[in-house]
């Protein structure tokens, strides 16, 4: 019996090697940890303006995309295996963002509600697609780029457009 019992340990133990030294557990800690944080920012924004996918959604969406790049990276994956886990990704998001685009009938015309709520989310799988790759530094600028189109952008085209009305 205490042969099984030792079999059993190394089954465990082999199960969980791919987090092998110390180097490899701060390099998958720092990626996640780095995707939730920048999911988590703008997905306070939204959540703070109101929309449908806040904080939880933006998060879950960078942490899976860069858990979806990272552990094939991980493993070794060639660069024409990982460009077909970056298409799946890309693609997975598309549906996950076409469930949030309502078209509203107001009037004559159509009206397209969650659009950018759609595009965010692309954008948040993007930005856990860097962190996944360990491209922190692009991560980072990405989402200060994303959270000026949502907080600032917002701002100077009412600004225009008052402008605008004032002619």
């Amino acid at each position: 019996m205490n042969a099984w019992w030792h079999e059993v340990w190394a089954t465990l133990q082999a199960e969980f090697a791919d987090i092998d030294d110390a180097a490899q557990l701060t390099r998958v800690t720092v990626r996640l940890l780095m995707a939730a944080v920048l999911g988590a920012i703008l997905g306070f924004e939204r959540e703070h303006k109101g929309k449908a996918a806040g904080v939880r959604t933006h998060m879950l969406v960078a942490m899976g995309a860069a858990l979806f790049v990272m552990v094939p990276q991980l493993s070794g994956a060639e660069a024409d295996a990982m460009s077909r886990v970056v298409q799946g990704v890309i693609a997975g998001i598309g549906f996950l963002g076409a469930g949030t685009i309502l078209k509203n009938q107001e009037g004559d015309e159509g009206h397209v509600k969650g659009l950018t709520t759609a595009a965010g989310l692309w954008m948040t799988a993007a930005i856990g697609v860097a962190a996944g790759l360990g491209r922190e530094g692009t991560a980072v600028l990405s989402t200060l780029l994303a959270l000026g189109v949502f907080s600032v952008m917002p701002w100077i085209v009412k600004r225009f457009e008052k402008d605008h009305d004032h002619l």
